[in-house]
């Protein structure tokens, strides 16, 4: 038994090849949406940190909302979420609190 201990110390582990599944994806592409209810939240420094809109078609193609009273900065960005998340580039808000 205490040869078995020892021999169980002294065991290397033995790299063996993973199969990785990855499955083909057959019916969708890019114009398939999967989910058409969207929702549209702030963003800055990394932190998504308010919701300015939610529940509505993003198959509309456009969506009105209004900018929330917060500190000036030339980093925010919006995230649309729906089908996927989608990033705008950055953008300023001006006219809000001071930072």
């Amino acid at each position: 038994m205490l040869c078995a201990l020892v021999a169980s110390v002294f065991a290397t582990p033995i790299h063996i090849a993973r199969d990785v599944y990855d499955p083909p994806i057959t019916s969708l592409n890019a114009w398939t949406i999967t989910n058409p209810i969207g929702t549209i939240r702030l963003r800055k420094d990394g932190i998504t940190f308010l919701t300015l809109a939610s529940g509505f078609d993003i198959l509309l193609g456009e969506f009105e909302v209004t900018v929330p009273d917060v500190p000036e900065s030339s980093e925010y960005i919006l995230v649309l979420m729906g089908d996927s998340g989608n990033f705008s580039p950055e953008f300023i808000i001006t006219g809000g609190t001071s930072a």
